[in-house]
Formats: structure tokens, sequence, C-alpha cells
């Protein structure tokens, strides 16, 4: 029985997702001050809004414990929501608090579910699992706000596919000279490269190293030399549960170090959070660290990315799930390469993590 096999089998006893972890539900920018803003994460339809006095994003369970209508559908009193079908009315912790029908008796179990939310660099992030939220494994993306406010954007995509290919999209770059305009084109120089993949205890890590003539364009033009050659890196390291950080940069100076302090570059987050089996929720930021202060020039970045993610990527994503017919990767029994390296050890490390999770669960 080959090594994939084996994980095949393994992964059939495994839940598709990690549920005690912190997931991405919304961008801040997406929840205004009033609105009932929903969305489903993990196969579970949930409310997010936020309080009148300081704004603090609130996240409960979008279904009324009564007949199950979507909160969402309801209106806002001060900081409650009230179901729109028969007016039971919820606050911020999920606690029903009026009912107007017979003499008011509020049901014991008028309970609607409440989940942790933590808003931080420029996201609304959710803890959905059963176990107590865990504030020490909240991601840190803080260099995305470290610079000027027009240095920074933000962006979100829904994906028909399993959020697992989406990451194996990320960790693979070899893709971008097939795939992607001239824009991000590496001139061919990085699909015959082998990645340098070093595993931590819950994180994955790839590092490509090259040169090419002329610099990446979106890097060109703020070089000294924009049709000479540039040496470039991709760093990009992935932890639980679809948590992708990528750095890229290029210089034409010999000695610069390959990293963001010395480079033209940028700093990117990918992150997913499944909706279900087959769609995704895809948010994207970037922060580049040079003409900082451009807000015209900020929106046309990042409406250049999402236009390469939403032209490019994601139909050839939405149809590789297609083909696939399923979240088992390894039970299709994929031909693997050496551009593959970093994709498949993430899944790897995901499959070990949640049998990790079934285990501690029961």
């Amino acid at each position: 029985m080959t090594v994939d096999t084996k994980l095949e089998i393994q992964s059939k006893r495994t839940r598709p997702w990690l549920q005690n972890t912190w997931y991405v539900a919304a961008l801040s920018q997406e929840v205004g001050p009033e609105a009932l803003f929903a969305r489903t994460l993990l196969d579970t339809p949930v409310l997010i809004y936020r309080r009148e006095e300081n704004g603090e994003p609130v996240a409960l369970h979008d279904r009324c414990p009564h007949r199950f209508a979507p909160l969402h559908r309801g209106w806002r009193e001060g900081d409650d929501v009230v179901c729109m079908y028969h007016a039971l009315r919820f606050d911020c912790t999920g606690t029903c608090n009026h009912n107007p029908h017979g003499k008011g008796k509020i049901p014991v179990l008028a309970q609607v579910r409440s989940f942790p939310l933590v808003e931080r660099d420029g996201f609304i992030w959710i803890w959905m699992g059963d176990e107590p939220a865990d504030m020490s494994a909240l991601p840190d993306y803080g260099e995305l706000v470290s610079g000027h406010p027009n240095s920074v954007g933000y962006t979100y995509m829904p994906v028909g596919a399993n959020y697992q290919l989406i990451t194996d999209n990320v960790m693979d770059l070899s893709h971008i000279d097939h795939v992607h305009g001239e824009i991000i084109t590496t001139r061919g120089q990085l699909t015959p490269l082998i990645p340098q993949v070093a595993l931590g205890e819950r994180s994955v890590n790839a590092r490509w190293e090259w040169s090419q003539q002329p610099a990446m364009m979106i890097f060109a033009n703020f070089l000294p030399a924009p049709s000479e050659p540039a040496r470039h890196f991709f760093d990009i390291t992935w932890t639980p549960p679809g948590h992708i950080q990528l750095s890229v940069g290029a210089t034409q100076e010999p000695r610069n170090a390959l990293d963001l302090d010395h480079t033209i570059g940028q700093y990117d987050l990918h992150t997913v959070t499944p909706e279900s089996i087959d769609r995704t929720h895809y948010f994207f930021a970037t922060r580049r660290n040079h003409l900082e202060e451009d807000a015209e020039y900020n929106a046309q970045k990042i409406a250049g990315m999402h236009g390469a993610f939403q032209d490019e990527d994601v139909p050839l994503i939405e149809s590789v799930q297609e083909r696939m017919g399923t979240d088992d990767f390894f039970g299709l029994e994929p031909v693997l390469m050496s551009n593959d390296a970093a994709a498949a050890k993430v899944r790897r490390k995901l499959l070990e993590m949640l049998r990790e999770e079934d285990q501690r669960l029961g």
C-alpha cells in the first residue's frame, strides 16, 4: 500500500476542515456600521453586524430557533436583532430578550449561538469550533497595516471549488508562467526551478530565487533600469487552516539581500474559508513598499490583482473541481511532480491536523 493510498483511507475518517481555529469571516470593509451582513461559513449560516457604540463586530448563528428563519432578513433595534417572522428579539450574545406573543414568556431554549470575533489587520476573524477560542492562535499579519494606509488593498472572491485547491494554487507558483499574462510572468524562469521547502511544526514554507530580463512588470518601472535584468524572490508560508503569507520582490543591486527590506516588493496574504465542501471564500490583501501614498495607484493595483485572480485563476480552479468531482485529492492518485513539493506537504500537514482534532474531540 502506497503512502498516498494510506492517506486516502485515513482522510475518510476526518471532517473536511478544521473547526477549532481562526478563519476570516469577512473583510472589515464589507461590514458596515448598520447592516446585517450574512455569509455561510463551514456549512453554517452566520450573521455579522456591528455594535452601535463602538463598532465592535458581533456574530450569531443566522437562524432563529423558533421557525428557523434567517435572522439577517429581520431588522435591528439598537444592538438587538429582530426576527422578521414572529418578531422574537435577540441581543448580541444570542439571548432572546423579547417575545411579543401571549404573555411574553421567553422559552428557555430561545437562544441563538454566538461566535467569538476579533477584528485585526483589516479582517474580521471568527472561531467556530466548540472548544474555547484560543486567542494565542489568532494570526498576526500586522505587516499589512504597518505602512501608509494607501499602500494596502483588500479584495474578496467567491470560488466554486474546495478550499484546498486554492491553497495548492498559491503554494505552487510555477503556474504563473502558464496561466497569467505579461504583468507577472517570470518569462519561463520559475518553471524549471525546484522550490526550497521547509517544514515547521504548524507551517510549510516555500522559497524561489531567480533572475529575469526584464523584471516582473509589477516592479520593473520602480527599478533603476526597467529593461535590464533583475533578481527576484518568492517567500511563501502556509499556516492552518488556510492562511498563506507571500512576499515577492526584485532588485538590480547584486549585493542586496532578497527580502522586502532590500527589494522593490510587496507583502501579500491569501486566506481561504470554506463555505461548503465545494465552495470557498477567498480573501486577499497586499501591501507594497513603493509608491505607498498614492491612493489612485493603490486602487488600480488591487483591481489588477483581483482581475488576474478572477479572470485567470478562478475559472481554472473551478474547472479542476468539476473534473475532480470530489475533495479527496490523494484518492484520485494524482501524478505528482517537483513543483508539487510544497502544495503536497501542506495537504499532508493539514490531514495530520484533521486527524489530531478528530482524536481530541472523539
